[in-house]
């Protein structure tokens, strides 16, 4: 029998899951400080909803809007396909954006929500890249231009808390397919255009240039080299961002180039990049929810975990018991009632707590045997320098207070 992980799927304990809990505490307080109510979904759907247009339902597009049906997204593909019992046909959930064609019908708008959760992708594994990762995801159904840069700040805020040096770049798909009119790009081609363009950071201009050769696109590449944005309509919702984002603070950088490669995007697209990791660390923008516009984004956990600089919460202290449990427990629970983390040792010699107080990170020890009950001082150990010394039990609370 195998007990190893499936390739792309993996254990956390230890340093790491708590530096993930942490971080996790981190992102769900600034979501909920923001005013986004948690949501909880399926993590099985029928594969028909979660592989087809479900963003938007019906929807006529026009010349200068892309339709927001899934029209081979390379995500839809990557799709964990399963049978139940019933022989009916499931799918594991690969992000919580399509699912909101559900839980948003009947809401009070603006229906701001966000989701932690597990999701699962059939794809390549890389370094940074899994088949299974937590996704944080926020979304605003009934949206303005106003609500994007307040979820804009909204990231640039978690991820300053978790000490993460990044760059928010940032485009606008309307002033793209501005652009592909312009040059005389046929509308069935869009999709794969922008596909094409979305692998600008991955591969040399030369490449994509060839690419986009069999759509009759390479001349589209001057355009951006040009730099002669000024003239074009919706140049005007960049400007725009860019200054209702100055108001928060946030500072935007326009990358024309920018276009995320999936279809649903019908407006204002963004993506957080690190000079440490060669992935996006976050991306997001505008599409429809039904004939409702949205804004939302997502990370994956595992990424900005990666890239953090923060520690884990690790227990705060350690109390032992030699001979003397039920002070211990009484201690112990009058710790704890203050939110005081506790690790409470009952059955270990002094030694062996030691050792397992210094794996574990944990700062403080305080021993409780007959000499400290009859003293009314319990002796406390500072694990970083060694040193000691006794306090009473109000002394012991206050410590941590």
């Amino acid at each position: 029998m195998r007990t190893n992980t499936v390739k792309g799927f993996r254990d956390f304990v230890g340093a790491e899951a708590l530096k993930r809990a942490r971080i996790l505490g981190i992102v769900r307080r600034q979501f909920e400080l923001y005013g986004f109510e948690p949501s909880e979904t399926p993590t099985v759907e029928y594969e028909e909803f979660a592989r087809g247009g479900n963003r938007a339902g019906a929807l006529e597009a026009s010349p200068l809007e892309p339709s927001a049906l899934d029209r081979g997204d390379e995500v839809i593909s990557q799709i964990f396909k399963l049978e139940d019992r019933g022989q009916r046909e499931l799918a594991l959930k690969y992000e919580s954006t399509f699912q909101l064609k559900r839980i948003a019908q009947g809401q009070r708008l603006p229906f701001k929500r966000y989701e932690i959760c597990r999701v699962f992708r059939d794809e390549p594994v890389s370094a940074n890249r899994f088949r299974e990762f937590t996704q944080c995801d926020v979304d605003v159904v009934g949206s303005s231009m106003k609500d994007e840069a307040e979820v804009l700040s909204l990231v640039k805020k978690i991820l300053d808390e978790v000490e993460i040096d990044c760059v928010v770049c940032f485009n606008n798909r309307r002033l793209l397919n501005e652009i592909m009119v312009e040059a005389g790009v046929a509308e069935r081609d869009w999709d794969g255009v922008i596909r094409e363009l979305d692998k600008l950071d991955k591969i040399s201009v030369k490449e994509v240039a060839d690419n986009l050769k069999r759509f009759g696109a390479e001349k589209i590449l001057k355009v951006f080299d040009k730099g002669d944005f000024g003239k074009y309509k919706f140049y005007d919702e960049i400007k725009k961002l860019k200054k209702l984002c100055g108001v928060y603070g946030v500072k935007l950088k326009f990358v024309p180039t920018l276009a995320r490669g999936l279809s649903y995007y019908n407006g204002t697209i963004f993506e957080v990049k690190s000079k440490k990791m060669k992935e996006t660390i976050c991306g997001g923008g505008a599409y429809l929810v039904g004939d409702v516009q949205a804004f939302g984004f997502a990370f994956g956990l595992e990424r900005i975990s990666s890239l953090s600089n923060v520690e884990g919460d690790v227990t705060k202290v350690e109390i032992v018991s030699i001979g003397k449990d039920d002070v211990v427990i009484d201690l112990a629970s009058k710790l704890r009632g203050t939110g005081v983390s506790v690790n409470v040792i009952l059955d270990k010699s002094v030694g062996k707590a030691l050792e397992y107080a210094n794996s574990k990170g944990i700062g403080k020890v305080v021993f409780v045997g007959a000499d400290e009950v009859k003293r009314g001082k319990f002796k406390v150990k500072d694990m970083s320098s060694g040193d000691e010394k006794f306090l009473s039990e109000s002394g012991i609370v206050g410590l941590f207070s």
